[in-house]
């Protein structure tokens, strides 16, 4: 019984060796996500084993909820665990309460991968397994998720700004994990959400699955391989949106004369593979049908403005805008600017940037006469933009630069005392314009 007990474990250790041993290389920082459950301590203890093998770094983050009445013992749990692995262990304490609305699940699984995404690493290890796989599959089916929300979680994410995420255990069940965790007299904890059959998930798996298991034992691998084909198709209607974004995508925008020559249903993959590229949430299906209805449909010189959730999309002399929903503003803000690279501009929910330059831009020597602040457009304003050209509207010059409507309102501009100096996307007047190889800053959203 003891070999076979070591039997299985060690088969298991060899086949997530083997997977991994391609794609972790020597030297590898890992940070395992710990629960604190028996996936995540399994996956811990298997790539500790391994550590000293491949010459990982290994490390672990706890995120502390705090929806459980239990959060700070299995915190604690966490820290024992990995103190006696001698594994260095990060608790991040998160505020599940703005997010709430979102879901309990669905806000704490952003909240989790926020986490993960801030840490320096060269990868994060998830425990996701098998079962986890056919569960979300099903889950988005009987949500109506179309081919991406139904494609395989891969074994491998590579990312280049942040942490690659992998998930040595994918291709593992959760009776080989549970297996594992007794022969290796593993201890863990046991959340108690996870017998609610409130949750849709615990639903499938303590009612659902079970039946599909004593008639189809191999349902986790035939879903599973379902998911990957979703994943291909997935990744096929990219290439082609890819491919037809080339001439429609400049910048932040779509052109709305490509969308109405292109078949609806090849329309709708654009605009999906839009949105999303601007990180967007994808409305629901009749959502978008009628997205693409009003921005194709809609006569020229037609404002289109759709609102789905917080995200609004527009129709503007012939380009699509897409942006989460801009709320009220005060229209008496007025900001300081006292040498900031970056300053929050709340009206149009944006980051300003402040470039400092040479010889091109507004003259630092000429700001330093007097107090620089950042206003919005009251109405009257004027700008010179060359030492002969005439005095011009402001409200003419953002027509002219074709600035969206609902932004002019919005626009920071730049003042010295009292003087206008400078707006984004409209340039610098002549008065103060940096000369040839003067230091000068420059503003932009």
């Amino acid at each position: 019984m003891a070999n076979s007990r070591k039997s299985r474990s060690a088969k298991l250790t060899e086949r997530v060796s083997a997977e991994m041993l391609p794609l972790l290389p020597a030297q590898s920082s890992i940070l395992v996500g710990l629960s604190g459950g028996v996936d995540s301590v399994v996956l811990l203890h298997l790539l500790h084993r391994l550590s000293s093998q491949f010459n990982w770094q290994l490390s672990a983050l706890h995120v502390h909820h705090g929806i459980s009445a239990n959060a700070d013992a299995w915190r604690d749990f966490c820290v024992e665990l990995c103190a006696r692995l001698r594994i260095p262990l990060l608790i991040k304490d998160v505020d599940i309460a703005p997010l709430r609305e979102m879901g309990i699940e669905a806000a704490a699984r952003k909240l989790r991968y926020e986490a993960f995404a801030g840490q320096q690493c060269d990868f994060v290890a998830l425990a996701q397994h098998t079962d986890d796989q056919a569960e979300t599959l099903l889950l988005q089916l009987l949500r109506g998720a179309g081919i991406r929300g139904a494609s395989a979680m891969p074994q491998m994410i590579y990312r280049n700004d942040t942490a690659s995420v992998v998930r040595p255990l994918l291709h593992c069940s959760r009776a080989e994990i549970l297996a594992y965790a007794k022969d290796n007299e593993l201890q863990w904890i046991e959340d108690e959400s996870n017998q609610d059959d409130w949750y849709p998930r615990n639903y499938l798996r303590h009612r659902v699955l079970p039946l599909l298991d004593e008639k189809f034992p191999a349902y986790r691998d035939t879903l599973s391989r379902s998911a990957t084909h979703f994943a291909e198709a997935s990744m096929l209607l990219d290439e082609l949106a890819e491919l037809d974004a080339k001439q429609a995508i400049v910048g932040e925008t779509l052109s709305v004369s490509v969308l109405q020559q292109l078949s609806v249903v090849r329309a709708k993959n654009l605009l999906r593979y839009f949105l999303h590229s601007l990180g967007h949430r994808m409305p629901q299906a009749v959502q978008l049908d009628e997205m693409l209805a009003q921005l194709c449909g809609a006569r020229e010189g037609a404002e289109v403005c759709i609102v789905s959730g917080d995200l609004e999309v527009r129709r503007y002399q012939g380009r699509v805008y897409a942006f989460h929903t801009l709320g009220k503003f005060d229209r008496d803000l007025i900001l300081p600017w006292n040498g900031e690279k970056k300053l929050e501009w709340p009206a149009l929910n944006t980051l300003l940037s402040f470039k400092l330059l040479q010889g091109s831009g507004v003259s630092m020597e000429k700001l330093r006469t007097a107090p620089v602040t950042l206003r919005l457009r009251q109405g009257g304003e004027t700008m010179r933009l060359g030492q002969n050209a005439s005095n011009r509207t402001l409200k003419n010059l953002m027509q002219e630069q074709r600035i969206p409507p609902w932004q002019r309102d919005r626009m920071p501009l730049l003042f010295c005392a009292d003087e206008l100096v400078s707006v984004p996307g409209i340039g610098v007047v002549a008065s103060y314009r940096a000369d040839t190889d003067e230091a000068a800053v420059q503003l932009e959203l």
